[in-house]
């Protein structure tokens, strides 16, 4: 009964081709070399029997419903892959869309930080002061810490601070920046606020310097402790 158990097996395997092994989703490629199986084992199994038009009818529609249930199998497969591929595709677009939403929001972030630095370095030009005193310039920033409600111990901060970036030097200039002055203002340009004389008067520039530390940092310390983490202030 080679035929009849070849018959069986194909019909069991396109049933769970079609519905899967616990009636759930359709089978895997696996499930069809099964079938495929099956069907070559038919036909291996065939010309041992009579042949008679009665067995001939009956091998042949069952060839037919095989063929039939195979057919549905693999229509059943091929949906399913493009349904994944499908599936994939949607979950990279969605990738993609996170992304950029995420460069965009870094951008703005960025964006208003730099609008807010230099709404404050304006505000730092425009700071009057009382008139700078003389000395070297380490003596006139030493003079200016009280008007800006600093104590004299700020300048431990506020000395190797601009010692760092400037070396007390008026005329400091950083080729690779275009900084300038003893604070290295960038642009050196800005330090106009604080006088017209900003290119060559120390006051002027350590008048501008300490209040954009002021407007920025809170106190000279505080910038010091950001230009030590980060190389800059």
């Amino acid at each position: 009964m080679a035929l009849a158990s070849a018959c069986a097996a194909l019909s069991a395997g396109t049933a769970t081709a079609l519905t899967g092994p616990s009636g759930g989703a359709p089978a895997r490629a696996a499930d069809t070399v099964t079938l495929n199986q099956a069907v070559a084992s038919l036909a291996a199994e065939r010309p041992g029997y009579a042949t008679t038009p009665q067995a001939d009818h009956i091998n042949a529609a069952k060839a037919a419903q095989i063929t039939a249930k195979l057919n549905v199998a693999s229509q059943l497969t091929a949906q399913r892959a493009a349904h994944q591929a499908t599936q994939r595709a949607a979950a990279a677009k969605q990738a993609l869309a996170a992304q950029a939403a995420q460069a965009a929001a870094k951008q703005a972030r960025h964006q208003a930080t730099q609008a807010s630095r230099h709404q404050v370095r304006q505000s730092a030009q425009r700071q009057t002061t009382s008139p700078a005193p003389t000395g070297s310039p380490e003596q006139i920033a030493q003079a200016m810490l009280s008007q800006f409600g600093w104590p004299s111990n700020q300048m431990s901060c506020l000395q190797p601070l601009w010692q760092r970036e400037s070396g007390w030097e008026v005329t400091a200039y950083n080729a690779g920046s275009g900084a300038y002055g003893i604070p290295q203002s960038l642009p050196g340009s800005k330090m106009a606020g604080a006088g017209a004389d900003w290119q060559t008067n120390a006051a002027t520039q350590i008048k501008w310097g300490l209040g954009y530390i002021k407007e920025i940092y809170g106190s000279p310390c505080a910038a010091w402790a950001h230009e030590e983490s980060d190389g800059w202030y």
